[in-house]
């Protein structure tokens, strides 16, 4: 447990660590200095789990004050006044914390309305969304100003007016009150109180947003050698795959390359290379029309073995064989799948939405 990893990117004893283990232990200091302590323990090589061990700090309260500590030198490099520092060091780590969503200059703004309004975390969201929301946005009604206070009015106008509900509707007009910086912003969402008209606004459509639950969702991109005949030199030549998670994603300088859904089989082979071969070619006759194949092998693999089909080279030429003994030809790869191409009557049907005849 007292073992630093090797790679760590700040240099500390393990006394220093100690000391800064025992400092977060009894909580002392702000929760700014929490954070930037577990920050360095963090990068010294010790993980959260063994900070949480030593210090009661759960994982989640010491990424809070780490990243908020970070917002809170954004207000120390912009030189804010002491009093806005003294008030986040409150302590209001969680209402920084919303901010982290912004960049330097935002948190910055964010930050001083946080201040000047008194908000809390509920609050913190509403404003760090609305400074999202609203930079996105080519340009704002004349009335709201360039100033977060009115960004986060403007919001709350816009969906009020679209607000049946008289309940919610004075809700977001009060919210909108709030926070209105300008004398117009004001004086517009002021306005809503006597004029009761509904203006349905367009609503913002659903992200087309899916998430991977399947290894077979997340196809394996192997390098494509070409087409029968070939020999061990074109197998040899193309370059390995490296495969980058969470995505599966490479980085291809050249080349073709085939994907391959995420079976079992293809997850395990080491060094997928795949070459297209005739149907004909195989060892044993698969019936039905000659077509083109994909035959995927593992560089990886050259321990012979009775159970499996392998590549060989024989007479400069590549080929599929089962070997009841060890051959004497060197072993290119083991055989990992053979693919055929997918079988589709219609392909329009594929991109097409499904329609059912009256």
């Amino acid at each position: 447990m007292n073992n630093i990893p090797q790679d760590s990117q700040v240099q500390i004893s393990e006394t220093q660590a100690q000391e800064l283990m025992r400092s977060l232990l009894h909580k002392e200091n702000s929760w700014v200095e929490w954070g930037q302590v577990c920050q360095k323990l963090q990068q010294a090589g010790y993980s959260t789990q063994r900070i949480f061990e030593d210090t009661g700090f759960q994982n989640s309260q010491q990424n809070l004050v780490i990243v908020a500590a970070q917002v809170f030198d954004n207000l120390v490099q912009a030189e804010v006044k002491p009093e806005v520092l003294a008030y986040f060091k409150g302590p209001r780590s969680d209402v920084l914390y919303e901010f982290r969503i912004l960049n330097q200059k935002q948190r910055v703004d964010a930050s001083l309305l946080a201040y000047e309004k008194r908000i809390d975390v509920d609050g913190a969201h509403l404003v760090a969304k609305a400074i999202k929301d609203v930079s996105r946005m080519s340009q704002l009604p004349e009335v709201f100003t360039n100033h977060p206070g009115d960004w986060v009015a403007y919001l709350s106008w816009k969906r009020a007016k679209s607000q049946k509900d008289l309940q919610q509707r004075s809700r977001l007009i009060a919210q909108g009150l709030k926070f209105a910086h300008s004398a117009s912003a004001r004086e517009a969402i002021e306005k809503l109180l006597s004029d009761f008209s509904v203006i349905k606004s367009a609503t913002e459509p659903l992200l087309p947003l899916y998430r991977l639950e399947l290894e077979e969702e997340l196809p394996r991109i192997v390098p494509l050698a070409g087409s029968y005949p070939l020999s061990n030199q074109d197998i040899t030549a193309v370059n390995r795959v490296k495969i980058q998670q969470p995505f599966s994603q490479i980085e291809a300088t050249g080349g073709v390359y085939v994907p391959i859904p995420g079976w079992q089989v293809v997850l395990k082979a080491k060094d997928p290379v795949g070459y297209l071969c005739p149907s004909d070619l195989l060892p044993k006759y698969l019936g039905g029309k000659v077509e083109e194949v994909l035959v995927i092998l593992d560089r990886a693999n050259k321990d012979w073995d009775v159970n499996s089909y392998f590549v060989v080279e024989i007479e400069g030429k590549l080929e599929l064989r089962w070997l009841e003994t060890e051959p004497e030809a060197p072993i290119v790869g083991q055989l990992v799948l053979i693919l055929r191409p997918k079988k589709i009557l219609d392909e329009g049907n594929i991109t097409e939405p499904w329609q059912m005849d009256d």
